[in-house]
């Protein structure tokens, strides 16, 4: 019974967010034959609309393309890059350089791994300024996990000037225990739901 729930909830999900969401006819049809099982490492596994595009990038670099990509195939596919609607799901070795100047992560500040200021997610031709924390919690990851959620507000820059062009919000859910990290930085419609309807093995 609960896993037909996960599977009627995620399946309108994928409705929501797939580009030919947009009669309700489509809405009425949504089945389990819209999603997709995206296993990652500790056992977790994550019920995601078939229209997401998984790239495993190297061991602990998951890249879970939700939209638009310009960079899907270019050399600059990655972390630093712009554009790409997507979020991260990362490992060991990743939380281990999680900070300014390669250093840990931890939930105090946000998942940045560089030594320089990077370029804004959504428009290339900005920098990232500064990030603000937003919002700070517990958050559910299936049963019996929780993560520590932040929202960090940042602005995007520009480079001489450091004028605010723009906004977004980096989201993150880390799991200490089981060593994953999850990136948010486009506000990813759904996630949440997918995150609360996760499943260990």
């Amino acid at each position: 019974m609960i896993k037909k729930t996960i599977t009627a909830v995620v399946a309108g999900l994928a409705v929501l967010v797939t580009p030919a969401a947009a009669s309700a006819s489509a809405s009425a049809s949504a089945s389990a034959s819209d999603t997709k099982n995206l296993r990652l490492r500790a056992g977790l596994s994550l019920i995601i609309p078939r229209s997401w595009k998984v790239y495993k990038i190297s061991k602990d670099w998951t890249r879970v393309v939700t939209g638009s990509c310009p960079t899907v195939n270019d050399e600059v596919f990655g972390f630093r890059d712009s554009g790409c609607r997507s979020f991260w799901v990362l490992g060991p070795s990743a939380i281990e350089i999680g900070h300014e100047v390669f250093q840990a992560y931890t939930p105090d500040a946000p998942f940045h791994p560089a030594t320089d200021v990077g370029p804004c997610v959504y428009d290339a031709n900005l920098s990232v300024g500064e990030m603000k924390l937003a919002a700070k919690a517990l958050r559910q990851i299936g049963p019996g996990h929780k993560a520590y959620y932040r929202a960090w507000s940042a602005d995007c820059v520009t480079r001489n000037s450091g004028k605010v062009k723009g906004r977004f919000t980096q989201r993150e859910w880390y799991l200490p225990k089981s060593k994953i990290l999850l990136v948010d930085q486009w506000n990813t419609q759904g996630l949440s739901t997918v995150l609360k309807y996760a499943t260990w093995s």
